[in-house]
C-alpha cells in the first residue's frame, strides 16, 4: 500500500476517534474529559476509569467506555451513583442529553439520569420529568471507582 494511502488512513482515522485537535496524542482520559469542558461541563461527570470514547463532531454522539461498571459517590449529597461499562448520549453545547448508563440511589431508589444541562453556574440534572440543581464547581474533579486499588510508589 502506498505511503500516501497509510498516512490518509492514519490521518482519518485520528481525526474520528478522537475531537481533539491536539497532534500530540493523548490518553483517553484527557480526552474525553476535554470533550466535557469543550463542551461547558466540568471534568467530574465522567470517573477516572475511561478506557476510550467515540464522539461524531456532527451530531454530538459519544459513547465512553469505562470497560467495566462503575461505583462512586457523587457531590455534593453523597448520593451513590452507578456507571454502566458504557455510557452513551449527545452532547452539544451547554447541554447532554438522551444519556443512558448512569444511574443515581435517592429516596431509596435508583434513578437514570437521562441529560444534563448547564444552568448559570449550576448543573441541572434531568432524570425523566424531574430536575436537581447543583453547583458546577462540585464537579470540578475528577472521581475515582469504589474499589480501584491505588498504586504505591
Amino acid at each position: 500500500m502506498p505511503k500516501s494511502i497509510i498516512f490518509f488512513l492514519l490521518t482519518l482515522f485520528t481525526s474520528t476517534s478522537s475531537s481533539n485537535p491536539n497532534p500530540l496524542p493523548l490518553t483517553p482520559l484527557t480526552t474525553a474529559h476535554s470533550v466535557l469542558t469543550r463542551h461547558g461541563f466540568p471534568v467530574g461527570l465522567l470517573p477516572t476509569d475511561v478506557l476510550s470514547y467515540h464522539l461524531n463532531r456532527t451530531s454530538g454522539d459519544f459513547s465512553v467506555d469505562l470497560g467495566r461498571p462503575c461505583r462512586l459517590i457523587l457531590p455534593p449529597d453523597n448520593y451513590l451513583a452507578t456507571y454502566s461499562k458504557k455510557v452513551t448520549g449527545k452532547i452539544v453545547e451547554n447541554r447532554i442529553a438522551e444519556l443512558s448508563g448512569i444511574r443515581v440511589r435517592a429516596f431509596f431508589q435508583w434513578w437514570g439520569i437521562t441529560g444534563i444541562k448547564i444552568s448559570g453556574d449550576d448543573l441541572v440534572f434531568e432524570v425523566g420529568m424531574v430536575t436537581a440543581k447543583y453547583p458546577s464547581k462540585n464537579f470540578d474533579e475528577i472521581p475515582q471507582c469504589e474499589g480501584k486499588k491505588h498504586s504505591s510508589s
